[in-house]
């Protein structure tokens, strides 16, 4: 579906992706993909003995390492995948936790993309992207076995009405060359506060395989001119009303905020 509204014709037999594979010798040498986020159904309880969790059987509860790990699965010797997920997944424990663990020190993980919030029309929750590649070292881009590059663009976007946020092109090329300037031999790479950085995979075993980008990325450091003397008890004193008031009009709006989100109810992906 997701395919056909966009006008693709791919000429694939529909099926259960986990129960069911219609394409069990299908290696890809490139996978894009949006699977549901978070889903609990996922027939899980059948599978616990499938050739695809090679690197740890994924929980019941959710399908998100499920997906990871099938992809793996269906990409070619010099494949690479690119995959929507929610940023959950990011930080999962228990047994999502050791299949991260193992997924990075197999070398899969070529890059990770934290988005903002507000950028699907069926859910709130911030999204992330998944780069994954099965030969990190191979001549065709520069040898990364030993890196991951995080980009934290949860800061980007606009809000285009009151519940949807968009990015602009601009921050959609600036997300794209990042990758592509750290990935190729002749690119121009270089690490910014508060956007980017390459990460050692030392680095990431030492925060608990965690691939959240703002556990990489140092955050920007502002200094604000404010204008005021806070020696002058006056302009003190209007500095302190102002901050109440802005205190205030904050609260009031993200109080009338959830109360219209609990009376919508929130849905998940």
């Amino acid at each position: 579906m997701n395919l056909a509204i966009r006008g693709i014709d791919a000429r694939l037999e529909l099926g259960d992706t986990f129960l069911n594979d219609k394409h069990p010798d299908l290696k890809a040498d490139f996978i894009l993909a949006n699977p549901p986020f978070n889903m609990s159904d996922w027939s899980g309880e059948y599978l616990r003995d499938d050739i695809r969790w090679k690197y740890g059987v994924p929980p019941i509860s959710n399908a998100n390492y499920a997906w990871l790990q099938h992809f793996v699965h269906k990409l070619s010797p010099n494949g690479i995948a690119g995959i929507v997920l929610a940023s959950s997944s990011l930080s999962g424990l228990g047994s999502e936790e050791e299949i991260r663990k193992n997924m990075v020190t197999a070398g899969l993980v070529d890059c990770i993309v934290e988005l903002p919030s507000h950028l699907f029309y069926n859910t709130l929750i911030s999204a992330c992207l998944w780069f994954l590649s099965r030969n990190r070292s191979n001549s065709k881009f520069r040898n990364r076995i030993n890196e991951i590059l995080f980009i934290d663009a949860h800061r980007l976007g606009a809000m285009d009405s009151r519940t949807q946020k968009e990015l602009t092109d601009k921050e959609i090329y600036q997300i794209t060359q990042t990758y592509h300037n750290w990935r190729n031999p002749q690119g121009t790479y270089e690490d910014i506060d508060g956007f980017c950085k390459s990460i050692t995979l030392e680095d990431v075993k030492a925060n608990g395989y965690v691939l959240s980008p703002s556990r990489y990325v140092p955050a920007i450091q502002l200094e604000i001119q404010a204008g005021i003397n806070f020696e002058n008890p006056a302009e003190s004193s209007k500095f302190e009303l102002l901050k109440e008031n802005l205190i205030s009009s904050v609260s009031t709006i993200s109080n009338a905020w959830m109360d219209n989100v609990s009376r919508r109810g929130v849905k998940s992906i």
